[in-house]
């Protein structure tokens, strides 16, 4: 009788590998799935004149018309959290989806620079950078379960994340 023994490292660098290429294929995935969703989300809540021309996004909708938004993003903040997800990850999807629908972030929006938002987000550097040096200090910090909101509003002000740290 002849048996093969695979070695360990053999399977976990198969393992890696395999792993590797399912990340890789996934990752534009995600991006068509968000698109699926935004475009349905379009055609469900964009408001739309006789002709057929978008007069107002979904994103856009105020008052009893955001009833159904309002409605839908219970239904995907429910979805999100029953699979696993905390608010800030939540939050990141639900802006990708908004982005995808053609939302445009304050942070990309041409417009004159606000004093009031140069220093702001000037203070949120330095927040954020404190913590950082806290946590490479081996610190623990409760401002650290904080840091993700941080940036994601350091970055919807204009700033640059990988300026950070």
């Amino acid at each position: 009788m002849n048996t093969m023994v695979i070695s360990p490292v053999a399977v976990a660098v198969v393992n890696l590998v395999e792993t590797r290429e399912a990340l890789i294929k996934g990752i534009g995935k995600v991006g068509a799935l968000i698109g699926a969703y935004a475009s349905a989300l379009d055609s469900s809540f964009d408001l739309v004149n006789n002709q057929g021309e978008v007069t107002t996004k979904w994103f856009e909708l105020k008052g009893a018309l955001k009833k159904g938004i309002k409605s839908e993003r219970a239904s995907f903040v429910a979805d999100m959290t029953e699979a696993g997800y905390s608010k800030s990850t939540i939050d990141v999807y639900w802006q990708r989806v908004k982005e995808a629908s053609g939302y445009v972030t304050s942070g990309n929006r041409a417009k004159g620079s606000s004093d009031v938002d140069s220093k702001t987000m000037a203070e949120l550097k330095t927040m954020i950078n404190r913590i950082f040096k806290a946590e490479e200090e081996g610190n623990e910090c409760n401002a650290s379960d904080y840091k993700g909101a941080l940036m994601e509003v350091f970055e919807g002000l204009g700033g640059d994340v990988d300026t950070l740290g």
